[in-house]
């Protein structure tokens, strides 16, 4: 049985994303359709959809998109079955990945600590806004 295969139009309202962003993906070669119809319709695969989906979660860690491209690469040769990274190539690819995990927890502190300052802002408007409507002004 072949594998399932979904429109450009599925994928975006699965991993919501847009059309130019997807489509952006595949000229820039995060993303490649893993097939196409006869009428040249872009066609989807699971993986492809899952690939979209990492890099939707890199975006709000502001990872460029060569850094995507890396990353991408790093993790397709780590996960090549057919044929397998070994010793000193798979060690290398294990230490770049482990200096994107970094980054990313790095990243994810900042942000963290900005959704902090952004929540106590919020409790602040919300506060003023309580002392107003009580004071009646």
């Amino acid at each position: 049985m072949s594998e399932r295969h979904m429109q450009i139009g599925e994928v975006a309202e699965r991993t919501g994303l847009s059309l130019r962003t997807i489509r952006h993906y595949e000229e820039v070669g995060l993303v490649i359709p893993s097939a196409r119809s006869k009428g040249g319709f872009r066609l989807y695969a699971e993986s492809d959809v899952a690939r979209l989906m990492v890099i939707r979660r890199m975006k709000p860690l502001d990872f460029s998109l060569e850094e995507m491209r890396d990353l991408l690469e790093i993790t397709d040769r780590l996960g090549d079955t057919a044929d397998p990274p070994a010793g000193d190539e798979r060690e290398r690819l294990r230490e770049r990945l482990d200096s994107y995990r970094k980054v990313a927890d790095a990243r994810c502190e900042t942000l963290r600590a900005r959704l902090e300052m952004a929540e106590d802002f919020a409790a602040t408007l919300r506060r003023r806004l309580h002392t107003d409507v009580r004071s009646g002004a």
